[in-house]
């Protein structure tokens, strides 16, 4: 996974009111912390955050007051109605360190001929990797699997180095029957 380069400007006025201030010039309020720090403060700029923050689990380069810091979002906030970005806390991350995060799961290949459908139990699955080598995703295949078989969080292969956090009998997929067509087939044949 690239690094995304920001720089950030640190802040000492806090609540509502210096929020508001910091969002009109075009910046987003955060906060840094982890490794047993003191929390640092900062301001973020808008575009190029939410632009680092469509990638999953981002790691970002931030450059605070001359100082780098590797970080990953921890917790993102955004206005429920405009979706722009209105806070974010990120944390402190160093190579070779072991972070836990959610990935998204991704399928490939085709159910069984058949009505049917592929239920999603879990749409992201929590593992502990590297923090300088996170997953965006993971993949499982259902190629060829029939009504009544699941996917649990044991059977999907993860990257090397990363390891599973949830719990391993926890179901992730499963294939159920589309019960739809049985019952229009049942009406059908009620009717005659």
């Amino acid at each position: 996974m690239a690094e995304v380069n920001l720089t950030a400007q640190t802040r000492n006025e806090f609540g509502k009111g210096a929020a508001r201030r910091t969002r009109r010039e075009g910046l987003v309020p955060g906060v840094v912390y982890g490794h047993g720090a003191e929390p640092v403060h900062v301001s973020l700029p808008g575009h190029a955050l939410m632009m680092a923050l469509k990638t999953p689990n981002v790691l970002i380069g931030l450059d605070i007051a001359g100082k780098s810091h590797l970080v990953i979002p921890k917790a993102v906030q955004r206005d429920p109605l405009k979706g722009f970005l209105e806070h974010v806390d990120l944390l402190a991350v160093k190579h070779g360190e072991k972070v836990d995060v959610e990935v998204v799961v991704h399928v490939e290949g085709d159910l069984a001929p058949g009505s049917n459908l592929l239920e999603y139990v879990m749409n992201t699955l929590r593992i502990q990797a590297e923090a300088t080598n996170i997953p965006e995703s993971v993949t499982v295949s259902i190629a060829g699997m029939d009504a009544g078989a699941s996917v649990f969080a044991k059977d999907i292969p993860l990257p090397e180095g990363s390891s599973l956090v949830d719990d391993p009998e926890a179901i992730v997929l499963q294939v159920v029957a589309a019960k739809v067509e049985e019952a229009a087939t049942a009406e059908e044949g009620a009717e005659a």
